[in-house]
This record gives C-alpha cells, sequence and structure tokens, in this order.
C-alpha cells in the first residue's frame, strides 16, 4: 500500500496537472523513508548537501533563512501533502533550513535518485513536478509583498486566507475552520512581527468580526471580509475557483 502521504502529494499534484492512471501510480509507488522529529528541530540544516527531498505527512513544517548570527526568518510553511524542497532534486546544496513547525511532525525522505527516475520515465510527471515548484515560487513571491507592502492586519489576513484555501484543498479542513499548527510566535515571525503585535492584529480582526482564534483553531466567521482586509486573490495558489 502506498503511503498516504503519497496520496496526499498526488491529489495536489492533479489540482494542477493531468496525468494517466501508469503516472500515477509510478509516483504512489516511489521509495520513501518515513521520519518524525519533534517541533523545533531541524529536518534539513542550512548549507546542506541533501540527497531526499522532505514530504509533509503531519504536522507543520517551516523554511528558514539563516543569517550569519544565527538569527532566523520563517519564508515559507508546508502542510500535509506539500513537498517541501522538491527542487533540492536539482540544485541539492540548499542555503536554507527546513524546521518542525508542530509536534510532532511527520514527513517522508523521498530520495532524488528517486524523483529523477520517475522524472526522466514519464515526462507529464516531470511537468507537473515543475508546475508545483512554480507554485510554491509564487506562494514565496507573495509572502514577500506581504512584508514590504502589507500592513500588519492585511498581512496577517493574507496569510489566512491562503492557509485556509491551501489546508482545505487538502482536506484537512475548510475556510470556515482550520488548525493552522504553528505557535503565535511562528506566525509572528512569518509575518514580520513581534508575538505582541500579533495578539494586537488578532484582537482587531476578533473586533471587526471576521475570525475567531482559540488555541491553534481558526474560525472564519466573515471570508468575503476576510477577503478583503488582505486584498487577496487566490489566483497564484493555481487552484480551481469556485
Amino acid at each position: 500500500m502506498p503511503h498516504p502521504a503519497l496520496q496526499l502529494f498526488l491529489n495536489r499534484l492533479l489540482l494542477r496537472s493531468a496525468l494517466a492512471e501508469e503516472e500515477r501510480q509510478a509516483i504512489l509507488s516511489m521509495r520513501v523513508h518515513p521520519a518524525q522529529v519533534s517541533p523545533n528541530v531541524d529536518i534539513v540544516p542550512p548549507g546542506r548537501l541533501v540527497t531526499y527531498s522532505c514530504l509533509v505527512a503531519e504536522g507543520l513544517a517551516g523554511r528558514f533563512g539563516q543569517l550569519p548570527s544565527g538569527l532566523r526568518q520563517i519564508t515559507a510553511m508546508y502542510i500535509p501533502g506539500d513537498m517541501c524542497d522538491l527542487h533540492s532534486a536539482m540544485l541539492p546544496r540548499v542555503e536554507w533550513a527546513l524546521q518542525a513547525l508542530s509536534a510532532p511532525l511527520a514527513y517522508l525522505k523521498i530520495p532524488h535518485e528517486e524523483l529523477l527516475r520517475v522524472s526522466r520515465t514519464y515526462p507529464r510527471v516531470a511537468e507537473a513536478f515543475w508546475r508545483d515548484c512554480v507554485v510554491d515560487a509564487s506562494i514565496i513571491a507573495q509572502w514577500v509583498v506581504s512584508l514590504g507592502r502589507r500592513d500588519a492586519t492585511a498581512r496577517t489576513a493574507h496569510l489566512l486566507c491562503e492557509m485556509a484555501l491551501r489546508l482545505e484543498c487538502a482536506g484537512q479542513g475548510s475556510r470556515e475552520a482550520f488548525e493552522l499548527k504553528a505557535t503565535q510566535a511562528h506566525i509572528a515571525d512569518a509575518l514580520g512581527i513581534t508575538p505582541v503585535h500579533m495578539n494586537r492584529v488578532v484582537r482587531g480582526l476578533r473586533l471587526q468580526g471576521v475570525l475567531s482564534w482559540t488555541g491553534r483553531t481558526i474560525r472564519v466567521l466573515d471570508w468575503d471580509g476576510l477577503v478583503r482586509i488582505a486584498s487577496f486573490d487566490s489566483g497564484y495558489l493555481e487552484i480551481p475557483r469556485e
């Protein structure tokens, strides 16, 4: 039986790529090595030459940029079904880090040689992998725009809209209610604000009646209102629109 995370990954690919049954089975039958780590543990340290890519099976992973001083900035979050570093199959020396943001983080190590074998055997699978990397880059580009041009409230609303749709597509919740398995400190880091500022922003969104936030469970009470605050357009996610 294929690992359930491979099915989640295939489902993600099928959002943007048409694959024949033989091509789907090639993905589901890839050789994998399951692993699990505690929160705040690196699964790929910065500057490492890696021989595998990481597919999230359970929990939440984050990508970090790291300065020589050791200071870090979260630059991406990955949910079940996301291949955090598919591109490392082509550029295996990484200048960033991957870390567990939740407890536990379960993930699959997929050897680069396995990804390359499937890509060379099935060109349309290679195209699907390529599209997945492009979407990953589009998400990171939107995060850069948020950090540079959106205020803290719009930035927070935009991240919540994005994560709601990504989790909904992965069958991990809906845009009305989902669990974001990261601490508010992690989320504040990703948004480039302090946890104290983050708390003020969330309080403001509550007062506007667009959401409730208890622990790690977020309920969106007014989706259209949250979208307006964020000026959110889901086009960069390349998912089917309603």
